[in-house]
């Protein structure tokens, strides 16, 4: 009877070790998820489209060789900030001294300026898609960016952001409704014009637009902002890994969709912008209907892009300095930390919406961007090596897998930068 009784005591138990184990590994997404989304942002919406519009589905392979390219980077820096606790820029003057540190958040700063133009650029293209001024977005959406930061915590900013970018899952839609060849997939899979400069050239962007400097800041101190521990490693590891996925899961949509239609019917079109693309999707995709998706799509890349590198510039600093530089913090507790993310977004909101046309200053901080990644990167290796307790540093051939990836990457961004300029 007590043997018994034992028995069917323990039957529960089963259940709810495994649902504790799941709460657990769901209670660590985000950082992950978050940064990935905002990887997809109105920039790399540009470099898809053009990539179908004018070779078809054949750099669609790319997308998905790049998954455990975006992964492998992205892993260290939770490696970094679960294992020491700090953020990217803490731990770079602690290991390397204040110079470089200062060095390192310069140039994230202008990786930031990139970025928020780009967003804001991408909601003012959206803006005008409906008739109206430029202000009206870019203000809206400043002013909705400063609220989810001011009066949130970590963990609500977290929520915040991964519902605005589940708004890039219309993607996937659009991919749908556009009735891809199935057979031109397969073919565009299997045939690559190495040879050609103009592939390479995209290939260069596609590879270039993968990795953000405001990516690994970003991702690093989210993780010791919300005080992982390295008993939520593995979790950590998934977060990155499923977000690597997603993110390029719609890189490979946004492709499918304009190698369909405009590849197929306008394949010179011009789409260097987000409103130019929109122009070229609305016949196939309606035009009330057409403008409502493609724009949500954009919205939710461009809002969530911008939390991530506002943010990433923020912490970055704060972290250099020495202020207080946590959403935990009231904005009375940390008055710096929010004031230099309001600053940045007060700014990219006003660039854009004073500036006429932005795409020639777009170009410069891209070439800017692309080579800060030769330093981003190196200083995350080198961190992988140097900080990370022993039992956790990347050794052997890990370490010169990674190191391949990341000197590839650079290289290949910094070269596809090259290219945008006149007479390269």
């Amino acid at each position: 009877m007590n043997e018994n009784c034992s028995k069917m005591s323990t039957v529960p138990a089963l259940p709810e070790t495994r649902y504790v184990r799941w709460a657990s590994v769901l209670a660590v997404l985000g950082p992950g998820l978050v940064v990935m989304l905002a990887d997809t942002d109105a920039g790399s919406v540009v470099t898809a489209a053009q990539s179908g519009a004018q070779w078809g589905y054949k750099l669609l392979l790319l997308q998905f060789l790049l998954m455990p390219v975006l992964y492998l980077v992205q892993e260290l820096t939770v490696r970094l900030g679960i294992f020491t606790g700090k953020g990217h820029g803490e731990l770079i003057s602690e290991t390397f001294g204040k110079s470089w540190a200062y060095i390192s958040v310069a140039g994230l700063t202008v990786a930031t300026t990139g970025a928020l133009l780009t967003e804001f650029s991408g909601v003012a293209g959206v803006s005008e898609l409906f008739g109206e001024p430029r202000a009206v977005g870019v203000g809206l959406a400043a002013f909705t960016l400063l609220v989810v930061v001011w009066t949130g915590s970590y963990r609500q900013v977290e929520r915040i952001a991964l519902a605005m970018g589940g708004f890039e899952i219309v993607f996937f839609g659009i991919a749908w409704v556009s009735h891809p060849d199935l057979h031109a997939v397969v073919d565009g899979l299997v045939h690559a014009p190495l040879g050609n400069r103009g592939y390479m050239t995209l290939v260069a962007a596609n590879i270039g637009a993968v990795i953000m400097p405001w990516m690994i800041f970003y991702q690093q101190s989210a993780v010791a902002d919300k005080g992982l521990h390295p008993e939520d490693y593995r979790a950590a590891r998934w977060d990155t890994a499923l977000g690597s996925v997603i993110t390029q899961a719609i890189m490979a949509a946004i492709l499918i969709a304009t190698a369909a239609t405009i590849g197929i019917r306008n394949p010179n079109a011009p789409l260097n912008t987000v409103q130019q693309i929109a122009h070229a999707f609305i016949p196939y995709l309606g035009n009330y209907w057409g403008r409502v998706v493609f724009s949500l799509g954009i919205i939710g890349a461009g809002m969530i892009a911008a939390i991530v590198a506002s943010l990433a510039g923020a912490w970055g600093w704060g972290e250099v300095t020495g202020f207080k530089h946590s959403l935990e913090h009231h904005p009375l507790e940390a008055p710096w930390f929010y004031g230099v993310y309001t600053t940045i977004i007060v700014a990219g909101a006003l660039a854009v919406v004073l500036i006429p046309n932005l795409v020639t200053l777009d170009i410069t901080v891209e070439v800017m961007n692309a080579f800060l990644l030769p330093m981003v990167l190196g200083f995350l290796v080198a961190l992988a090596v140097k900080a990370l307790p022993k039992g956790h540093r990347i050794s052997g051939g890990y370490f010169w897998l990674v190191t391949a990836i990341a000197t590839l990457s650079a290289g290949l961004g910094v070269y596809g930068a090259l290219t945008t300029l006149p007479g390269f």
